[in-house]
């Protein structure tokens, strides 16, 4: 089994990064850290240009989470996937058997996330896997 952890950078990324590191070593299992790439509307001249970047941020992201997770001593895998960060949360889990998704919030509030349609959010009422949402700190 592992953790699957969506990584972004954002504030409620990095305190859940901190709480996933703990949770893997907590149950001896890898980190599987996880970043959705989907550009939207991949058409035009400009998605190939697009999607790179945005590829690139994500790997950069994940970079930094890789560091923290071998300085507690936490084996991790990196993905930058092509896919809505949500799905490529909830594929993430599936392929790796994970134990639990962990997410960052921004601290939105429920009303406002169920209609911009956050990941959290997402998460909470797609994934058969548990989700772990972790609030940004104070």
């Amino acid at each position: 089994m592992t953790v699957v952890l969506g990584y972004d950078e954002s504030p409620g990324a990095a305190r859940a990064l901190r709480i996933a590191i703990e949770v893997a070593a907590a149950f001896d299992e890898r980190l599987v850290l996880v970043f959705g790439a989907a550009v939207p509307g991949p058409t035009g001249e400009e998605y190939a240009s697009h999607h790179e970047a945005i590829r690139e941020v994500g790997r950069t992201a994940l970079e930094h989470a890789v560091m923290e997770a071998d300085r507690a001593g936490v084996p991790s895998v990196v993905e930058v996937l092509d896919e809505k960060p949500a799905q490529a949360l909830i594929d993430a889990a599936r392929r790796h058997a994970a134990r639990v998704i962990v997410v960052g919030s921004w601290g939105e509030s429920p009303m406002r996330g169920a209609l911009l349609g956050s990941t959290p959010h997402k998460l909470l009422h797609l994934s058969r896997v548990p989700v772990l949402c972790v609030p940004p700190e104070e």
